[in-house]
């Protein structure tokens, strides 16, 4: 009944296995790979036939985590797994980036991977299993893919590289400082495809080896793949790219003299105007039947690249004039917006990004609902991409996976040089509104987020700032990398390689590949152009600002204490009645956690205090030989109980109330009235013993024999 293949090898301590023909058989092609614990199924299938008209390649990637995988039920009123979380969706960009350009040009069908969790041990994240898993998937499905690709992910703790680092040693890298990358890496056998990382100032050298350990632990990966499509791989489908060289010479002989004209344009709306304008007179030129072949927009989109690609790679000056290392001129300002807590504007040729920060308490903390549990993040970044930043009319809805993937990106690189938790109770978070975008809006989110969060007082550890590098590499071996890319030299470019960090190092890194991979020479080029850009730009945002700034009125104020953990309960009280009392009173904002910190926040310092003290006379104990302020609660004929110390009483004996002999302490003392009094002990039974006659009630303070000599 099945025509099951099963393939394994030990991979990095653990058993990687790939088996197909048992589960979904329907699909062109189905993998099932476990990695330990870990399994993920990945199913392919696609169109037959590409759709009339159709002028790019629909690859639809989806990731899905299934809470059942590590026996758990979705939070939330539906208890079921909704819309795609945050990993979900950079998990699929993670299959989709190094997988899409692998297919074979030309081919227009429609493709869908979904890759489903079905099993998480809590040791081996399945974001690496998933690509693996959808790797082989493709490679035994027939459709024309140049692949199989391998994925892995790498660490750095204690000087050396580590192979797929446990789950928990990846989560919030920011409160483990041994360990310092976040690596994942994709590539075939001959080169990288794709990089994604979360670094803690890295140098250049240290990132590179990372990315070449990676690319060297995944080969076997690869071998497996192949060993088991050998097996039970379909017959390819029957696809060869469509020939249109005729065309193109066509399209080129009339076409090129007012395209080349219209990319020596420097203004990128007049430049787009004019491209547009010379695609039309192309087709005005061609006869009918030229006007009707579903390659013409590939045909013209060649020439395009042609003269982009050729003016560079001989030479010439980029279509901005630029050479290729120089950074387009930055403006950075702060303080922008009267009222937000900080804010900055940054603006870098035809790219400009409005970022705001938000400082907010710990109820403002992000809960994040994960296979490997819940969690909490102080530190969130939005990034925004409205259709005007480009000039274009478009809708407007939920974040899309450019903008997650994106503001990920950002989050990644300023989250490295953020304060600790524990320095710095604040809930933080960064928007960035991308308000003009001609290449790397990205990166100008983390320059601008930088320069807000110290315009807002957040004490970073470092300013960071990031840029964006492109290549070009033609059939004939001969490469370019540039600096600080713009749109169209992504577009029609072979590489998108961003790098951010601070003067000191790398804190992320991310590269896509449009060509079958990269060399080493290539990469460690592009690394050290990126590191002279990043000096550059951290030079002009310091003009700007170059240190946290003093807190916006605006800003709430919070300050921290730590009790003890068996003093949490009694702070909290019955029904959480104590803690709501404080709040009511005091008029500030109280978060405690389990660990006994309390984060008392307030725009105003006197009800800080307020809060600060309710709580300290609930867990703090009196000290022997302290004078208190107390109130008289209870008279009795032996002496008087005096409220002292928060909700604590003592008694101060009759014999303690006055220097002279007293019947009965109402003879002085009447119920209600304020009295200081000395803490002398505690007697056998742990009961307060307090003192008045040593104590001045005016001023507080001990008389001393001295002071009762010179009275005399």
């Amino acid at each position: 009944m099945f025509n099951e293949v099963k393939k394994s090898i030990q991979w990095g301590g653990e058993t990687l296995t790939l088996e197909t023909g048992k589960v979904a058989r329907q699909a062109d092609g189905s993998v099932i790979a476990t990695l330990g614990e870990t399994s993920v199924m990945a199913n392919v299938t696609f169109a037959k036939s590409a759709k009339p008209g159709q002028d790019f390649f629909p690859l639809t990637v989806h990731y899905q985590e299934k809470y059942y995988a590590a026996g758990k039920i979705p939070g939330g009123f539906f208890k079921r797994e909704a819309r795609p979380s945050e990993k979900e969706t950079l998990v699929s960009r993670l299959i989709d980036r190094p997988c899409r350009p692998l297919f074979v040009e030309g081919f227009r069908n429609e493709v869908l991977v979904m890759a489903t969790v079905l099993s998480c041990d809590l040791h081996n994240d399945p974001d690496i299993v998933a690509m693996i898993a959808a790797s082989a998937a493709l490679t035994i499905s027939g459709v024309p893919f140049m692949g199989p690709i391998g994925a892995a992910r790498v660490g750095f703790s204690n000087g050396q590289y580590v192979l797929n680092p446990a789950m928990d040693d990846m989560t919030q890298l920011r409160n483990k400082p041994e360990q310092r990358l976040d690596l994942v890496i994709a590539g075939t056998k001959d080169a990288v495809m794709m990089v994604e990382s979360e670094a803690y100032e890295l140098t250049e050298d240290e990132m590179l080896g990372a990315v070449k350990f990676g690319h060297e632990a995944m080969q076997p990966v690869i071998d497996l793949i192949i060993s088991l499509a050998e097996v039970a791989a379909k017959e390819p489908f029957n696809f060869s790219p469509p020939d249109y060289s005729a065309l193109y010479a066509r399209v080129k002989s009339v076409g090129e003299a007012q395209m080349r004209a219209a990319f020596a344009i420097r203004d990128k709306q007049e430049r787009s105007n004019a491209i547009s304008a010379a695609a039309d007179a192309i087709h005005a030129a061609l006869t009918e039947e030229e006007q009707a072949d579903p390659n013409l927009d590939s045909a013209i989109k060649k020439l395009e690249s042609s003269i982009l690609r050729g003016d560079i790679i001989n030479g010439g000056a980029r279509i901005d004039g630029r050479d290729n290392k120089t950074v387009r001129p930055i403006t950075s300002e702060t303080s922008v917006l009267p009222r937000t807590h900080g804010s900055a504007l940054f603006t870098r040729g035809e790219t400009q990004a409005l970022v705001v920060t938000t400082l907010g308490t710990g109820e403002d903390e992000q809960i994040i609902d994960a296979l490997n549990g819940n969690y909490r993040s102080n530190f969130l970044l939005h990034y925004n991409f409205p259709p005007y930043s480009v000039g274009e009319v478009g809708r407007v809805g939920s974040p899309g996976r450019r903008e997650i993937g994106h503001g990920k990106l950002a989050w990644r690189a300023l989250q490295a040089v953020l304060p600790a938790p524990t320095d710095f109770p604040y809930t933080i978070r960064v928007v960035s509104e991308i308000t003009e975008s001609n290449g790397s809006s990205s990166m100008a989110s983390v320059c601008g987020g930088s320069l807000s969060m110290m315009d807002a007082g957040v004490p970073l550890k470092a300013p960071v700032a990031g840029v964006a590098m492109g290549l070009i590499l033609e059939d004939d071996g001969r490469w370019a990398v540039l600096t600080d890319i713009l749109g169209d030299e992504d577009h029609l470019g072979d590489m998108d390689f961003k790098v951010a960090g601070t003067a000191n190092g790398i804190t992320t890194m991310q590269m896509d590949i449009k060509v079958a991979g990269i060399t080493p020479a290539i990469m460690e080029q592009a690394l050290a152009q990126a590191k002279d850009g990043r000096m550059h730009i951290l030079g002009e945002m310091n003009k700007a600002i170059s240190a946290p700034q003093g807190f916006s009125e605006y800003a709430p104020k919070i300050e921290t204490l730590t009790i003890p953990t068996d003093k949490i309960r009694e702070v909290i009280g019955s029904g959480g009645k104590v803690i709501r009392e404080i709040v009511e009173t005091s008029g500030a904002k109280v978060d405690i956690n389990d660990d006994g910190v309390i984060k008392i926040a307030s725009n105003d310092a006197n009800a800080i205090k307020k809060a600060y003290d309710m709580i300290w006379s609930i867990v703090a104990e009196p000290e022997e030989g302290q004078i208190y302020t107390g109130k008289v609660v209870k008279l009795v004929d032996f002496g008087a109980f005096v409220n002292f110390f928060g909700k604590r009483d003592g008694l101060v004996h009759v014999s303690q109330i006055a220097n002279k002999r007293l019947n009965h302490p109402n003879e002085i003392l009447k119920e209600g009235q304020e009295v200081k009094v000395k803490l002398l002990g505690f007697d056998e039974r742990g009961k307060v013993r307090l003192g008045m006659k040593m104590v001045d009630q005016e001023t507080g303070q001990e008389i001393t024999e001295k002071k009762e000599e010179a009275e005399a």
